[in-house]
């Protein structure tokens, strides 16, 4: 008898229970909508159209430009776009579009992002600057924005700036940044980084439980640059575990050639990784931005990548004396140049909301340098599985 009253009452519990976890749960869900991260299958993309936006559009005290990262927040319906120029910065802003094309762009909101100070962080571009912005991802559910930074490496002015993965306040004042290895410390020797060849890509993946981080160009010690013909350029992605914002892994992933001879033939080109973006299971897309002297605008490819089956290189300290066993597989996905339209220095991509017909949004869009010769260029595109 009394084995069966503590059943009975056990029974009364568990229910209560049950029925406590659900309503957290659900009001977690309700508060916190659209936070999950989907996989996402991919067969091709289909380019919907471009909307550019006028240069040195106004905008309280920072005109839109320099855009070289974007993100979304389902939540609030909400865009986020950092700009490398002046006093480092970030735009909210609101794309309205169909699966006719962007029907319109409207910028809500600037926020400057601040030193331990409390002052705003000068960024490249401008005397004294402090860091170089590159890519952004807001985190729902902390409700925090982490952005990656550059640094500096100039062996003539002595400039030795680490890149950096900085997180912010959702106004921009700094929260902190994250360790990073060793072999991204900038050096006077030709070993680390090379200049403006770090943390061009980010992206979370995992629910948020992990964040990679790509370089834009290898390692002095991992490879050569990108050249027109094939090469070992290996790139290195990085795998932070957010629950202790540790470095955890890291990945090889080889550059094609540079797509174009520059003209005259002696003169600048390169072929990097501009952004990174996860599309579940250890998969993500992977955007490679190839530019060469003597031709307007850029050559972009997208690529499908995987990192399941790829070697950890996190403790092989040179690429080009122990390349990887397994590199990260990848797969073209789209040239621009198939466009058949002008496609400018696009650096950042995101997901949108889904079409109405359950197909995910992409938009990529293009940093102009606030170049007048240059457009602040958004390309949308629908995702086909």
């Amino acid at each position: 008898m009394v084995e069966s009253v503590i059943f009975h009452i056990n029974k009364k519990i568990v229910s209560r229970l049950n029925r406590i976890v659900l309503l957290v749960v659900l009001t977690w869900v309700i508060a916190n909508p659209g936070t999950a991260q989907s996989s996402t299958s991919i067969s091709k993309l289909h380019f919907i159209g471009e909307y550019v936006v006028d240069f040195n559009h106004p905008f309280k005290d920072a005109p839109i430009g320099g855009l070289s990262g974007i993100d979304y927040d389902k939540s609030t319906d909400t865009y986020y776009l950092i700009c490398d120029a002046g006093e480092a910065h970030y735009y909210k802003a609101k794309i309205y579009f169909t699966l006719k094309g962007i029907d319109s762009i409207r910028f809500t909101d600037v926020s400057y992002f601040l030193n331990s100070n409390g002052k705003r962080l000068q960024a490249a571009k401008k005397s004294g600057s402090e860091v170089d912005p590159e890519s952004i991802r807001f985190n729902p559910l902390t409700q925090t924005v982490f952005w990656s930074s550059e640094g500096e490496r100039s062996v003539k002015e002595q400039a030795f700036i680490d890149p950096a993965i900085y997180q912010s306040k959702n106004n921009g004042e700094m929260i902190g940044t994250l360790p990073i290895p060793e072999n991204l410390k900038m050096s006077k020797e030709e070993k680390g980084p090379r200049r403006n060849g770090t943390f061009e890509g980010m992206t979370f993946a995992d629910n948020y439980k992990t964040l990679y981080v790509s370089l834009e160009e290898p390692l002095y010690q991992d490879g050569p640059r990108a050249s027109l013909t094939p090469t070992n350029s290996w790139v290195r992605f990085y795998q932070y575990r957010m629950a202790d914002m540790k470095n955890v892994a890291q990945y090889a992933y080889k550059l094609d050639p540079i797509a174009l001879p520059p003209i005259p033939a002696a003169s600048f080109s390169v072929n990097g990784i501009s952004e990174i973006l996860s599309t579940g299971n250890k998969t993500m897309l992977v955007m490679e931005r190839s530019y060469s002297t003597g031709h307007l605008g850029c050559v972009i490819k997208v690529f499908h990548a995987n990192l399941a089956g790829a070697t950890d290189i996190k403790n092989v300290l040179s690429l080009s004396a122990n390349p990887p066993a397994k590199e990260i597989e990848k797969k073209l996905l789209l040239n621009f140049n198939d466009l058949n339209i002008y496609i400018d220095n696009v650096e950042g991509l995101t997901f949108g909301p889904d079409f109405p017909n359950g197909h995910k949004s992409l938009i990529f869009v293009a940093d102009n340098n606030f170049n007048p010769l240059e457009k602040t260029q958004f390309l949308l595109f629908e995702v086909i599985p």
